[in-house]
């Protein structure tokens, strides 16, 4: 927890501030006094004033005095629009001229709201393209405790056949790519194998390979755990062992489960961080999502010297076409008191950490007929710090189902008139270049990527970080139920609108930045 939630987790335990925002502080040299500005939309007392004060006191030199203002704003639906509309007409006028006050809609939640823009088809890059609802939500954030997010919605056409026949047809042809391998050395039993394996398959490459192979990297992640069974032969509760993995070969890293043998156990323990092993099995289902099933476990590495072999790939365009990236601005409370200073590897590097949001679970072909990228949402850290932000809605010639539209709350509407894939992957290509790849379960995401890239020409062989393998790692004791998004954003205290691509991808970033601070390296 930074200086800022230290700070905000005292103020926000007095009942009339418990959704508190502070809105500043203002220091005077000449007078020694720091002034905090704090908005509130409960009714405070004189004494959560006094006591505000004195925790104020606490986070500044001894030489000041603190001083706090609190102002009381509480806004209703109707005030929110006027706001909102008064804002985009003077901060905006190009955009505004295209709005009423009656096209813009807000939805109140329990602190902030939603709002939305009613717009023309044809209109959607001037509102949609980030920095107008990026700017509203910085405007009403520094006058109104909460959370503000925004978005625009097509009124004038709705999703019918007609529509339909004017996007893109779907492509039914399977993407077939080419299948990297290399040569295993020094290939040692623990686990044993029927045929001796002599080459193991791109960890990068794996999604496309169907039958049993064998992958070979260097374990990044080691952990054993401990389940109980039930053998229904004997009616007891037998305790099991199984261990987590992960592994990485130079082109992707990849997680595994490994149930070990009893007569294995004790040599898999012997297994550490830094050790080159075997893995043999094959791609198989699982909770709707095709994974790896590691049936053996031995020990050997790549060729002295290994470096991955590049896929062919066009070259990355000169310009942007479809989707232009934009300057990242944050306007969460986080930077009062944080300390600022960063790992080097967090400023020698360039990042781009990024979400998508699709119609389904099948992110490989072997798995059937591709689901679809709706969303795309990223944003790249340069020296530490987040610069640029990528973000588009993606053409999606099939309807989307209920489910999808309740988690994502992506409406078919939304999609009319975005880029298809084919237009969205050369900018993403060019957004991502020379950059380190990072995502929450980066594998699922990654496989649309390559996929929907591969189809276009476009071969992503940038190296990638898992912050779920990161958090497993760094966050381990810390009393975490589950490493989902969600839960470790709340252990960081970060708010947003989760599933939805870039909202998504911007607290990943944060929480990839936090996890390597705690680290204070890249940890390989």
């Amino acid at each position: 927890m930074n200086r800022t939630d230290e700070f905000l987790k005292e103020i926000r335990a007095m009942n009339g501030l418990k959704n508190a925002v502070l809105n500043g502080i203002s220091v005077r040299k000449e007078s020694k006094v720091a002034l905090f500005r704090l908005i509130t939309d409960r009714s405070f007392t004189k004494e959560e004033e006094i006591s505000a004060r004195a925790i104020c006191a606490e986070y500044i030199p001894a030489e000041f005095r603190a001083e706090v203002k609190i102002v009381k704003r509480v806004p209703d639906a109707e005030i929110l629009q006027e706001k909102i509309f008064a804002f985009v007409t003077d901060a905006f006028p190009s955009a505004g001229a295209f709005l009423d006050k009656s096209d813009v809609k807000v939805q109140l939640l329990e602190s902030g709201a939603n709002f939305y823009l009613e717009i023309a088809s044809g209109e959607q890059s001037t509102f949609a393209s980030g920095r107008i609802l990026d700017e509203i939500s910085k405007y009403l954030s520094s006058v109104y405790c909460g959370t503000f997010f925004g978005n625009v919605k097509v009124v004038d056409k709705t999703r019918d056949e007609s529509i339909l026949d004017e996007l893109p047809e779907s492509k039914e042809e399977e993407y077939v790519s080419e299948i990297r391998t290399f040569p295993i050395e020094d290939f040692q039993k623990i686990d044993g194998v029927e045929t001796l394996p002599k080459e193991a398959v791109y960890i990068a490459d794996v999604s496309l390979y169907d039958g049993a192979f064998s992958v070979c990297g260097t374990l990044t992640y080691v952990e054993e755990k401990h389940y109980v069974k039930h053998n229904e032969t004997t009616g007891e509760d037998v305790e099991k062992t199984r261990f987590s993995l992960t592994l990485n070969d130079g082109s992707a890293m990849m997680r595994v489960t490994y149930f070990p043998k009893k007569a294995t156990v004790d040599r898999v323990r012997e297994l550490k961080v830094g050790d080159s092993i075997v893995l043999t099995g094959s791609n198989e289902e699982y909770n709707g999502n095709m994974s790896f099933k590691a049936g053996k476990l031995n020990l050997g590495h790549a060729p002295a010297g290994f470096v991955p072999t590049p896929k062919k790939s066009k070259p990355v365009p000169k310009f942007y076409h479809a989707v232009h990236p934009e300057r990242y601005d944050d306007y969460t409370q986080a930077g009062f008191f944080d300390d600022l200073s960063k790992p080097d590897d967090l400023k020698k590097h360039v990042f781009v950490v990024f979400d998508l949001e699709t119609t389904g679970l099948v992110s490989q072909p072997a798995m059937g007929k591709m689901d679809r990228i709706i969303e795309i949402g990223a944003v790249k850290i340069v020296g530490g710090e987040i610069t640029e932000k990528f973000s588009s809605f993606v053409a999606c010639p099939d309807r989307l189902s209920p489910k999808i539209v309740e988690l994502t709350g992506i409406h078919d509407e939304d999609l009319i008139g975005a880029p298809t894939v084919e237009e969205v992957i050369p900018d993403f290509y060019k957004f991502v270049e020379g950059a380190i790849l990072v995502g929450h379960n980066v594998t699922f995401d990654y496989n649309f990527i390559r996929h929907y890239g591969g189809e276009s020409g476009y071969a992503f062989e940038n190296p990638s970080y898992d912050t779920v393998a990161l958090a497993q790692t760094i966050l381990q004791g810390v009393g975490l139920a589950n490493y989902k998004l969600n839960t470790i954003a709340d252990y960081y205290g970060f708010t947003f609108n989760h599933h939805r691509a870039y909202a998504d991808a911007a607290v990943t970033a944060k929480i990839f930045m936090e996890l390597i601070k705690t680290k204070g390296k890249l940890p390989f």
